[in-house]
């Protein structure tokens, strides 16, 4: 049975009915992987230090023989791995096991290393022995982050969803995705709510490169279930948390129409309140602290005396007038709003009844912009 080499596009396509296997060591997968790839490392990070160095010293010939010394005693339980994995989360339901079937394994499978070199040929070469279909991936793991790139540069059309901190936007993102719109969450992927009091430590944020990984997956599904209909973002800064918006995408967030939710301040307030004093003072106290030079010296006092008072509202209203004026600085700095801005009243934080103003807003501005043309 031959192995199949297939580039980027084909290899994605086929990751999602197949499992992929990721053969760099631990170190390299922790970094950063395609999302959704299982690690099979040829190598632990010990192994791959070892080989590198010979081959740098000594040559392929040396690395090679170096390799297989390390790679030999793990060829048993490395196709047992694949196979227990493939049988348990990609068996369907009428096919048969390996051991009930008569003639090669027709399962398929996907593997990449780096760079499509010797370590994803070594462990094609076994699965394909043991009678597995394998496809490798042209130019490995590299070939992924090109394609990554890319997807921040060919973009689909884009809707934002603004509004001051405090009117729900993320419910009202979500709500829209319930109505059937397309969306792309991008505080979901950064795993971060996107202000100093928007970090979860029992869920930690993905580094950048994996923070770009996710994205470009999304923006990739995102254009093929819009069908060329603008996807709905939050309006974010340039950084999330930890996380960097790509540039390419977030010159084209600010160049797209923004559609923004004014719920009044006391709602706001109201609804923050309730959604923050949830976490523990120890959490706000330091949140609070990261932001004092910005916030000024007695604002950052009155609002940690207000929480160790636990009189929360006036905490917030403190820490809510703050980020009122730096988003308002913001969208003061972005070029064209008058002509990007679609402001839309709401009473309150209210997910449903937002997200139905906004699309009507969004129907009514499409129907004004036709009968332009």
């Amino acid at each position: 049975m031959a192995i199949s080499k297939v580039k980027i596009d084909e290899f994605l396509e086929l990751a999602v009915q197949y499992p992929v296997f990721d053969v760099r060591s631990p170190a390299e997968y922790t970094h950063a992987h395609i999302p959704g790839a299982f690690n099979l490392p040829l190598f632990n990070d010990a192994e791959r230090k070892v080989v590198g160095t010979i081959y740098k010293q000594e040559g392929r010939e040396a690395a090679i023989k170096a390799g297989l010394d390390y790679f030999g005693p793990k060829m048993r339980k490395m196709v047992e791995e694949v196979e227990a994995l493939v049988d348990s989360k990609f068996q369907t339901p009428n096919s048969k096991s390996h051991r009930e079937t008569s003639g090669p394994n027709l399962k398929s499978v996907l593997v990449h290393c780096w760079r499509g070199g010797l370590r994803s040929v070594g462990v094609a070469w076994l699965l394909d022995l043991y009678g597995f279909k394998v496809y490798t991936l042209v130019g490995g793991y590299k070939s992924f982050r090109r394609w990554a790139g890319q997807q921040f540069e060919n973009t689909p059309s884009f809707n934002i969803l603004g509004g001051y901190t405090g009117s729900g936007k993320t419910i009202v993102l979500k709500e829209l995705e319930h109505k059937g719109e397309t969306i792309i969450d991008l505080e979901a992927i950064a795993k971060h709510k996107g202000s100093a009091f928007g970090d979860d430590e029992n869920d930690p944020q993905p580094r950048q490169e994996m923070f770009e990984n996710i994205l470009a997956l999304q923006i990739q599904k995102a254009k093929l279930k819009s069908q060329n209909s603008p996807v709905w973002l939050e309006d974010e800064s340039r950084r999330i948390g930890l996380a960097n918006i790509p540039d390419a995408l977030w010159l084209r967030m600010r160049a797209s129409p923004l559609y923004f939710i004014e719920v009044p301040f006391e709602e706001r307030l109201e609804y923050i309140t309730l959604e923050y004093s949830k976490q523990e003072k120890a959490k706000l106290v330091n949140a609070i602290i990261r932001i004092q030079k910005r916030l000024g010296g007695l604002d950052t006092k009155n609002a940690i005396n207000h929480l160790l008072e636990n009189n929360y509202k006036e905490c917030f209203r403190i820490l809510l007038r703050y980020y009122d004026k730096h988003y308002k600085k913001s969208l003061e700095q972005r070029e064209n709003l008058s002509s990007l801005m679609h402001p839309i009243n709401c009473d309150g934080v209210d997910a449903r009844q937002n997200a139905q103003k906004l699309q009507v807003e969004k129907t009514n501005t499409q129907w004004k912009q036709q009968i332009q043309k």
